[in-house]
């Protein structure tokens, strides 16, 4: 497996300026918290993307899978005229205690599908914002924390929105350390805990291309 379980697709087609917006395609395990939080990050860059969310489809495979079909899909209407395929495709999805995770990314990467996968779940990258969590963490702990800190529930408010707009960049840097540190002591690429969510938002906010990007 690779170092994190995200990969960067091969794009179907490159957008111009005077061209329509880069589409992203993602697809959300859950129905609330990912959504609410990813479609923020798009209000506010609506102007150079386009991120189209399909949401509560369960488990990781169920993700994957919906996202796979969805890929073949587009790809087949876009050959025949009858529309455009998007330019990204992610799956967003907690370890929790989900079955088949391993499978599920190894689906996702097969098919050129990135994933943003947190572990355990997303409330651990919205902490990162915050402050360093290096040890092993219960998805109820984790949950429990980030209420704390952002002074809401799985609904997050505007208030809490912005302050994670604000200090993403810290959030950032604290997940890749933990991925090094994983590596370092001959952990498997996303375990408890990570987070690889910063990958697609880097993804909305950049106007490169996948295959120029870093």
């Amino acid at each position: 497996m690779s170092r994190r379980p995200a990969r960067r697709p091969r794009p179907l087609g490159r957008t111009t300026p005077d061209s329509a917006p880069r589409r992203i395609a993602v697809f959300a395990e859950g129905s609330k918290t990912e959504p609410g939080y990813l479609e923020y990050w798009h209000r506010i860059h609506r102007d150079r993307v386009q991120v189209v969310i399909e949401r509560g489809l369960g488990a990781p495979v169920m993700v994957v899978d919906r996202a796979a079909d969805k890929k073949r899909q587009e790809a087949k209407e876009a050959k025949r005229g009858r529309g455009r395929a998007s330019d990204e495709y992610w799956c967003v999805f907690d370890v929790d205690q989900h079955p088949n995770v391993g499978p599920a990314i190894e689906k996702a990467l097969a098919n050129d599908i990135s994933v943003a996968m947190s572990n355990p779940c997303i409330e651990l990258w919205f902490i990162l914002h915050f402050q360093d969590q290096t040890a092993h963490i219960e998805g109820s702990d984790a949950q429990a924390v980030s209420k704390r800190l952002l002074k809401c529930g799985k609904v997050l408010d505007n208030t809490a929105l912005e302050d994670l707009e604000e200090r993403f960049s810290r959030a950032k840097v604290r997940a890749l350390a933990l991925d090094d540190k994983h590596s370092g002591d001959g952990r498997a690429a996303g375990s408890n805990p990570s987070s690889g969510m910063w990958s697609l938002i880097d993804r909305i906010t950049d106007d490169t291309p996948m295959d120029d990007a870093g």
